[in-house]
């Protein structure tokens, strides 16, 4: 196999929205990964759970003071449904172009598979659709701004 095969490969990952590729062949093995290995951020998540518990703790006892925003915090939060997160790192956009109107805002009806906003990675924009219908009650990320996999993107009741 030479660089030019190897080159359409990556090209017909690109445009099928692949992110991983494996052949194998007698003596020769080609695996290809682009953007977040999911996987090996899984198994760091999954060990991090006592330096996770950790982190929060310490906050409020580093910041005594907004004490009472905690207590405002989850009475503010508590109706604003469930959490859209980002399933991959990227550039978080509202809308297909400049020119377009935004695909949801706050109190849109929204349905399953239905287009919330793009993901660019690598120069590949990724759809990010709903995965359950319900009421968008918080647009959490900033139009073309970075986002990083597990950041809210939405909150939806």
């Amino acid at each position: 196999m030479d660089l030019t095969e190897i080159r359409k490969i990556v090209k017909l990952m690109d445009e099928h929205g692949l992110s991983q590729f494996q052949f194998e062949k007698e003596d020769f093995n080609l695996k290809l990964k682009k953007g977040t290995d999911v996987e090996e951020l899984q198994k760091l998540l999954g060990s991090l759970p006592s330096g996770g518990g950790a982190a929060p703790a310490a906050l409020p006892a580093a910041a005594p003071a907004p004490a009472a925003q905690p207590s405002e915090a989850p009475a503010a939060s508590a109706p604003d449904g469930e959490e859209i997160s980002s399933p991959m790192v990227g550039t978080f956009y509202r809308k297909p172009t400049p020119e377009d109107p935004d695909f949801v805002n706050v109190g849109d009806t929204i349905s399953e598979g239905q287009t919330l906003c793009i993901i660019e990675a690598m120069k590949v924009m990724n759809e990010i659709k709903a995965e359950r219908s319900g009421t968008i009650t918080q647009i959490c990320a900033d139009d073309g701004t970075p986002v990083q996999f597990g950041d809210a993107l939405f909150r939806v009741k």
